[in-house]
């Protein structure tokens, strides 16, 4: 004969004390108080499932009264009898919790943490910026549940108004965002993939920049000119043609990368597009104006420090808003153009191998001996070429 169960009463709960080991006071139908030899009094519900036996722990007591618990049984008892086992089903709500406490901010941040160790600091700081001006403004401190598709799309449709350009990598970092949630159970869909295809497509154009000596010279004279702004950026605006560098990298160039001894500077591997140490030979002219600067910067970390916060180097958009001042128009020339400008120039005009070119551009050049890329590579020519370089944009300011 199966021992007939009294049900629990409050009075005899509050009056239940700790014994040398764990007792189960049972209230009948699978609910029962743990009372722990330290003390705890746990609510727990025995149940068996598709002929497995499980547990479901509903909290503790008092917290949980007797009537709660009670209902919380009632109801897994319902969910078993329509099929459902109670145990996946608080697993499920407890995911969709965590996923509802979920920001747009917190997620971004986690992600952008996540690949740091793979870009470049440039890079980093670039991403940091535009998710700050561009999302966390109107969606930041969104949940990643209630951020639909059509909200998406008009966030970036008015950012296409003015940079169509800025509305693609918008999309395109807000569809990494959603990816990384999805896969680290932090979202459940990416509003973001149904966007492709939706904004207009971009027209791709090179760089602006001055490709023939009569374009050129006037920019160069119009820089050496430059007296409007702080000092630093007119020297790293002399170096910018010179070094055919990425503007990032000579933005943050730093005095320990710098050698004026030897002329060289050695861009370490972190901050390399490529994620391969680079060098650069200093011309006389670089070198004269590395040597100028140090005088002033050259206890500092930074060869061209942030007015405002030395700690920093100065910002990213230093070079184009001069250029702006200056007169010259975003169709007429952008920083990263005088890359450009040195690739053709250095082939057409002053008739240097492509291969010492791309070399000093950074860019895969295989050697003799086939390897994809090699530090040193062509670097007596690329001293000779960068020294000839800055000659020649010496006789252009003539």
């Amino acid at each position: 004969m199966k021992r007939k169960i009294t049900p629990l009463t409050d009075i005899g709960l509050r009056k239940s004390k700790p014994l040398d080991k764990d007792q189960k006071l049972s209230d009948g139908k699978g609910l029962y108080l743990l009372v722990t030899s330290a003390g705890g009094k746990y609510w727990r519900f025995d149940y068996s499932f598709e002929e497995k036996r499980k547990t479901l722990a509903f909290g503790t007591y008092p917290e949980v009264t007797l009537a709660s618990a009670r209902d919380k049984r009632a109801v897994a008892r319902e969910m078993i009898a329509n099929g459902i086992d109670p145990s996946a089903e608080k697993k499920q709500q407890a995911i969709k919790k965590a996923i509802d406490a979920e920001t747009f901010r917190s997620v971004s941040m986690e992600w952008h943490e996540s690949n740091k160790p793979r870009w470049t600091q440039e890079h980093t700081d670039r991403v940091k910026n535009q998710l700050e001006r561009f999302l966390f403004c109107s969606i930041g401190n969104k949940r990643l549940a209630e951020i639909t598709t059509p909200l998406l799309f008009d966030i970036f449709s008015e950012i296409g108004k003015y940079s169509p350009y800025t509305a693609h990598r918008m999309k395109g970092i807000t569809e990494a965002v959603y990816a990384y949630a999805v896969t680290r159970g932090k979202a459940e869909n990416n509003p973001a993939v149904s966007l492709r295809g939706t904004l207009p497509p971009l027209s791709h154009k090179h760089f602006s920049a001055p490709t023939k000596p009569d374009k050129l010279a006037p920019l160069l004279k119009a820089i050496d000119g430059y007296d409007n702004g702080y000092f630093a950026v007119k020297v790293a605006l002399q170096l910018l043609p010179q070094l055919m560098t990425r503007p990032g990298e000579l933005q943050k160039a730093e005095w320990a990368e710098i050698d004026l001894d030897t002329a060289l500077w050695i861009i370490p591997a972190h901050k390399m597009k490529r994620r391969r140490e680079h060098l650069v030979p200093l011309s006389r002219q670089a070198l004269s104006l590395l040597k100028g600067i140090h005088t002033i910067t050259g206890a500092g970390k930074y060869v061209f420090p942030s007015l405002k916060t030395p700690e920093r180097s100065i910002s990213h958009n230093s070079f184009n808003e001069a250029f702006r001042y200056m007169g010259f128009s975003g169709e007429y020339v952008v920083a990263h153009g005088f890359r450009a400008t040195a690739r053709t120039m250095l082939h057409e005009v002053l008739k240097f191998q492509p291969d010492v070119i791309e070399a000093q551009l950074a860019h895969k050049v295989p050697d003799r001996l086939g390897n994809a890329y090699n530090r040193t590579l062509h670097l007596e020519d690329r001293t000779r070429m960068l020294q000839a370089w800055s000659d020649y944009l010496d006789e252009l300011k003539r």
